[in-house]
C-alpha cells in the first residue's frame, strides 16, 4: 500500500500532540486523517471508518488507550495500532502490546521515529 493512500486515525487528548503528529505524517506523504480526543471516540471512529493505521495515546479521558486497543482489537484483529505516549511505564507498554498494539513510541518523539514506524507498518499491509 502507498503511504498517500493510508487512512490514519490520530487519537490524543492534546490538540497540540495531534497537530505535531499530523505534521510529521503529512511531511511523510500522508494526507487522509481522522482525529479523536479520547479512547471512546477512537473506538467509534475505528468501527465506522476502519483506518489503515492508528496512533493512540495511553492517558486520555473516558476510555484510556489500553482499553481502546483492547476494544479495537476485539472488533478487528488485524488493526495496526501504534502507541504514542509520554507515560511509558513498563507495565503500560507491556499491557498495550499484550492487547495487540504493534509498537510503542515515547513522547516527545523525533520525526524519524514516526516515519520509520509508518514505513515499516505500511509496507507490511
Amino acid at each position: 500500500m502507498d503511504i498517500k493512500d493510508c487512512k490514519i486515525l490520530i487519537c490524543d487528548d492534546s490538540i497540540l500532540a495531534r497537530k505535531q503528529l499530523k505534521d510529521v505524517l503529512t511531511s511523510a506523504g500522508c494526507c487522509n486523517f481522522l482525529e479523536a480526543r479520547d479512547g471512546q471516540a477512537a473506538i467509534d471512529i475505528y468501527k465506522a471508518e476502519k483506518p489503515t493505521l492508528v496512533f493512540l495515546d495511553i492517558v486520555m479521558p473516558n476510555v484510556d488507550g489500553i482499553e481502546a486497543v483492547k476494544q479495537i482489537m476485539a472488533f478487528d484483529k488485524d488493526a495496526v495500532i501504534i502507541m504514542v505516549s509520554s507515560v511509558g511505564t513498563q507495565n503500560q507498554i507491556k499491557a498495550s502490546l499484550l492487547e495487540g498494539a504493534k509498537d510503542f513510541i515515547q513522547k516527545p518523539f523525533v520525526a524519524t521515529q514516526i516515519t520509520n514506524v509508518l514505513k515499516k507498518r505500511v509496507e507490511g499491509i
